[in-house]
């Protein structure tokens, strides 16, 4: 199960930051964001090796995207076109609006299951197939939080113990490479072989399933001309795994 959280602040400095935290199965192949698609030089995303797509990902006008599973929807099927395309879809788009709009269109039976998120420094939106229908729903000012249950959502542990938390906690100030609050709440750890969703972020199962990886990022106002958005990684479980900029 992965984790995103989201911070809107229209007026702010950094009017997007998002933390991310990625769960996948340790046997699958994968490559830290990097410019890794020759067709798509304006994109700095992970790449899923096994499908060719991405988990999360930026382009140079200021789009991002991140993917996540619905419940019981891990892993591909036959039949069903990789989920992680569609963040490259959205990185063709100068404009987290016009990508939600496109994604939108497709059809949600052609894909498993999932959340999405595609934010700009100006607009943000959730986007939520469940096999049948696909919707976009715009994101409110504040926090919004996502695992593979719906936004927000209140019956998840997960959400219940940890969205408080960064409500509460500073927000991070990428002016000054302050990022210590939420590195601290992504790098929260679960004991090793539970998946009590309340306990942690980060978590390693039994069977291989664990966090992956980390994101922070943020995006400039748009009065901050010639100022650049901040993306960190962490290449392996948050607290274990220094992070290192991708784009500072």
């Amino acid at each position: 199960m992965c984790t995103v959280v989201v911070l809107r602040r229209s007026n702010a400095p950094w009017p997007l930051m998002v933390a991310a935290n990625r769960d996948e199965m340790a046997g699958r192949p994968w490559r830290p964001p990097g410019r890794h698609w020759p067709d798509r030089a304006d994109v700095v995303a992970g790449l899923d090796e096994l499908a060719g797509g991405s988990w999360l990902g930026l382009n140079d006008q200021g789009v991002m995207a991140a993917m996540l599973n619905r419940m019981g929807t891990l892993g591909p099927l036959a039949g069903k076109r990789s989920r992680g395309e569609l963040v490259l879809e959205a990185l063709d788009h100068a404009d987290a609006a016009d990508a939600a709009r496109a994604l939108a269109d497709l059809d949600a039976a052609a894909y498993r299951p999932f959340n999405m998120l595609v934010a700009d420094n100006r607009d943000a939106f959730w986007l939520r197939a469940d096999g049948v229908r696909l919707t976009a729903t715009p994101l409110a000012e504040g926090f919004s939080m996502l695992t593979a249950f719906e936004l927000n959502d209140g019956s998840d542990p997960r959400i219940s113990a940890f969205l408080p938390r960064f409500q509460a906690a500073p927000p991070p100030d990428p002016d000054r490479d302050d990022w210590q609050s939420w590195q601290t709440l992504l790098s929260s750890r679960a004991p090793t072989g539970s998946l009590n969703r309340e306990d942690g972020l980060s978590f390693q199962l039994d069977n291989g399933f664990g966090t992956r990886s980390s994101a922070l990022l943020a995006l400039p106002a748009m009065a901050r001309a010639g100022v650049r958005p901040r993306f960190l990684f962490a290449a392996g479980a948050p607290g274990e795994t220094p992070f290192q900029a991708v784009i500072s």
